[in-house]
Parts: C-alpha cells; sequence; structure tokens
C-alpha cells in the first residue's frame, strides 16, 4: 500500500507516537528524581530545599508552554490541512517567542527567586541551599524554554523518538555530572547542591544544540533564517488562543500546588521532605497519562486539521479507556511495594510510613488524574482551550486549596489530608471534562481547515 498519498493522522500510529513520549517522560522526570536521590544522600534537609526550589522551576517551564502547546496544536492542524510552509513559519515565530520569554524568566529568578521561597515559608537553614541552587538553574532557564518549544515542534511532525534518544542522552550526561561533581569523585570538586545544578545547567545546553541540529533534518519544509524575526500577528493569534488558555490551566496547577506547599511547610520539615518523595514517584505514574495524552492530541490534531471530526471524537475515547485501565493496573501494582519505593529515598521510619499511606491512596488518584492528562489534551488538539482553564481555576483553587487546608491543617490530617485534596480535585476536573468532549463544543473551534478552503477563525468563544 502507498502511504505516501494517505492523510498526515492516517500515517501516525498511537503506540508508535505514544512510547517515545513515555519513555521522554520518564527520562526527564529522572533528571529531577537524580537530583533529589543523589542529595539524599546528604540529607532530607537538603533534598527538602532543593525539591522546593523544583517547584519553582518547574513552574517556570510551565509558563513556556504558553507558546509551545499553542504552537504544537497549530503545526499539527497545519500538517492535517497540507499546509506544511505555513507550519514551519508558525514553527520559527514560536521559537523567537519563546527565546524572548525564557531571557526575561531567567533574570526573573535571578533576582527574585530568594524572596520567591520566603513567602513559601520555607525555613531560613533550608533557603540558603534552595537559593544556591536556584541561582544556577535560573541563570540557564532560557534553555528549557527553547527546548520546549524545539521538542513541541519536533513531536507535532511525528517524530517522537528523535526527542526520547535526546533525554536519554542529556539525562546520562546529568547523572554522570552529579556523580562527579556533588561527591567529587575522579578529581573533581566535591560541590554539594552547585554541582547538581552545574550538571543540569550543563547537560541542558547540550540537549538544546542537538534539538535544533534534529529540527533541521526533519520537518518536511525548512525554516529560513529570515522566518525567526518575521512577525506574523495571525500566526501569533493562533499560538495564543491555545497557548495561553492552556499555560493557563498549568499555571493555574502549580500556583495552587505552590500554595498547598506552603501549607505543608506548616505541617513540618518531615513532612516537605515526603512529598517530595511521593511526587518523585507519582511522577512516573503520570508518565503513562501524560504520554497517551500527548500522543493522542498530535493525531487529534492532524484529524482536526484534516476535518476528520467525528474519527476524532472516537479516536478520544478508546485512548482515555486504555490509558484508565493501564494506569489504575501500574498504580496497583507498584502500591504493593509501596514501602521499598520510600525506602528508596530514606531511611527515616515516620517518613517512608507516611509516604506509604500517601502511595496507597495513589491507586484512587491517578486513574482520574488520566481523565485530565488524556482529555484536556485532546480538547486543546481540537481548538478547544478555554473551557478546560476555566473549570481547571474553579476547580484547583475552589476544591483543592481550601479543601488541603481544611484537612491538613484545620482537622490535623497532616500530609494526608492534602493528597486527599488532590484526589478529589482530579476527580472533579476530569469527570467535568469527559462531559465537555462528550457534548462535542469542540467541533467549532479548529484553528485551520484543509488546504484549499478559507482559515476558520482562531480563538472562538468557550
Amino acid at each position: 500500500m502507498n502511504t505516501e498519498s494517505l492523510p498526515t493522522w492516517k500515517k501516525l500510529s498511537l503506540f508508535a507516537v505514544t512510547w517515545p513520549i513515555f519513555v521522554d517522560s520518564v527520562l526527564r522526570m529522572m533528571l529531577g528524581t537524580a537530583d533529589v536521590y543523589m542529595l539524599s544522600r546528604i540529607s532530607d534537609g537538603v533534598t527538602g530545599a532543593v525539591g522546593l526550589a523544583n517547584e519553582i522551576i518547574v513552574f517556570c517551564i510551565l509558563m513556556f508552554g504558553f507558546v509551545g502547546i499553542g504552537t504544537s496544536v497549530a503545526v499539527a492542524q497545519f500538517l492535517g490541512a497540507g499546509r506544511a510552509r505555513e507550519a514551519s513559519r508558525i514553527s520559527a515565530l514560536a521559537i523567537t517567542v519563546n527565546f524572548i520569554f525564557g531571557l526575561i524568566v531567567s533574570l526573573t529568578l535571578v533576582v527574585f527567586g530568594e524572596g520567591i521561597m520566603r513567602l513559601m515559608n520555607l525555613p531560613p537553614e533550608q533557603t540558603a541551599i534552595a537559593k544556591q541552587y536556584l541561582t544556577i538553574i535560573g541563570s540557564f532557564i532560557w534553555i528549557e524554554a527553547l527546548s520546549y518549544a524545539i521538542s513541541s515542534i519536533i513531536r507535532s511532525n511525528g517524530q517522537t523518538r528523535d526527542v526520547m534518544f535526546v533525554t536519554l542522552g542529556v539525562n546520562l550526561i546529568h547523572v554522570a555530572g552529579n556523580y562527579l561533581l556533588i561527591f567529587g569523585h575522579f578529581g573533581f570538586p566535591e560541590l554539594g547542591v552547585t554541582g547538581a545544578a552545574v550538571s543540569t545547567a550543563a547537560s541542558r545546553l547540550i540537549g538544546l544544540v542537538v534539538l535544533i541540529v534534529i529540527l533541521y533534518r526533519r520537518i518536511p519544509y525548512p525554516i529560513r533564517l529570515k522566518d525567526y524575526i518575521t512577525w506574523n500577528s495571525t500566526y501569533l493569534k493562533q499560538i495564543l488562543s491555545i497557548g495561553l488558555p492552556s499555560a493557563g490551566e498549568h499555571l493555574s496547577w502549580q500556583s495552587q500546588h505552590m500554595m498547598i506547599v506552603s501549607f505543608i511547610n506548616i505541617i513540618g520539615t518531615a513532612a516537605l521532605s515526603t512529598h517530595v518523595y511521593v511526587m518523585n514517584v507519582s511522577n512516573y505514574f503520570m508518565a503513562l497519562g501524560m504520554a497517551i495524552g500527548m500522543g493522542t492530541e498530535i493525531i487529534i490534531g492532524h484529524m482536526i486539521g484534516a476535518g476528520e471530526t467525528k474519527a476524532a471524537y472516537h479516536k478520544l475515547l478508546r485512548s482515555l479507556r486504555f490509558c484508565f485501565l493501564l494506569t489504575a493496573a501500574v498504580v496497583g501494582f507498584a502500591s504493593l511495594f509501596r514501602e521499598q519505593l520510600m525506602g528508596l529515598f530514606t531511611t527515616n521510619a515516620d517518613i517512608i510510613a507516611m509516604g506509604s499511606g500517601i502511595l496507597l491512596l495513589s491507586v484512587i488518584l491517578e486513574p482520574g488524574r488520566t481523565f485530565n492528562l488524556v482529555v484536556i489534551n485532546s480538547l486543546r488538539a481540537a481548538g478547544d482551550a478555554r473551557f478546560p482553564v476555566m473549570m481547571g481555576v474553579l476547580s484547583m483553587w475552589g476544591v483543592a486549596v481550601p479543601l488541603a487546608y481544611l484537612l491538613g491543617i484545620k482537622l490535623g490530617m497532616g500530609l494526608l489530608g492534602v493528597w486527599i485534596a488532590f484526589t478529589a480535585d482530579e476527580w472533579l476536573r476530569g469527570l467535568i471534562m469527559l462531559l465537555r468532549w462528550r457534548s462535542r463544543a469542540w467541533e467549532s473551534k479548529a484553528l485551520v481547515q484543509p488546504a484549499g478552503t478559507a482559515p476558520a477563525a482562531a480563538g472562538q468563544g468557550a
């Protein structure tokens, strides 16, 4: 069968697109886990400080998503519509915008990083440690801004394995750098927290260089130098019509999470360390839903660009069913070894007991999170980006934050009460998103139409 004549979405297999994203997600999470694991050899206090600094870094990286996410959807829809030249031009604009934004965020972290940590109730002795880490990482956060945009473009072209291999290389360099610079092996200086930060920044810079090379080898229509400095307001509006609402949803989640972390700091240092360790385990559970959600998003974006809304509707439901069952099975199996998993990070019996109870709760939490990771990505791919952020903000700040404070602090349930609040929020938002997809209100919100027809208006209302 001649596949060249097939529309782009028929050339994309969910498994072929998803498994590299899953591996890539796991590898990216291992970057943070490597720092947490190796620094835990120093002390639980150091781990908690660096974990909080990483919360701020993740918050900033999510801010880059307002361009990366919008670009991913726009590029997928343009490719699905058979408009590869425009896909390349919108890609160039996205890279430029994210680079500028990344430089601004880097400057902000260097100047205001310490003040942000104080606002989050971090004890003074841990603030000094976290500042040391955050200043170095923050100075080079623009690398992540560029990497985010370029990775999104490469994935939208269906080349998910390339990004995976780059992340694998970055991980290997990072772990080797940690081993040499944290502990001072083979004659290198013993830098501790500073060594972890230097290793992280250096490995990400190398990864960025490789991504740029891949970008020029994989996209169907080459990006010209002048495309980077050509300002096209129509393309920018299309990116932002998806990117801003989507970034708003991510930023709302991260900001409410940081607010809740400030509650955890009130509970105590042991609770913060436990939370950091549990989050590092939970991130791997989330990787399944993230991968299937992103893979489905790419395919549905191509389908929407080609005008295949009925096929897109059923594609999401099949992906969601598969992801829900797979997540439940994996988390259920992992919960059997919850004490051993916590024991990888610490020997503190109280922290292991506290964390084990929360990992058991994850059997309920993670399947609910699946709805958000898969359905929201598909709504976004269809151009329906505003509804998820509106419902997300209402649930996060109307349910998760007040419930975490009530259960965790007022009723004295501690960290377990906080995670019960997370569970309630994830399930509520997930079920609302599923109802939105079934309503098919997203069918009229495509950014583009197939080649030869008039482009659809970008950024239609909710």
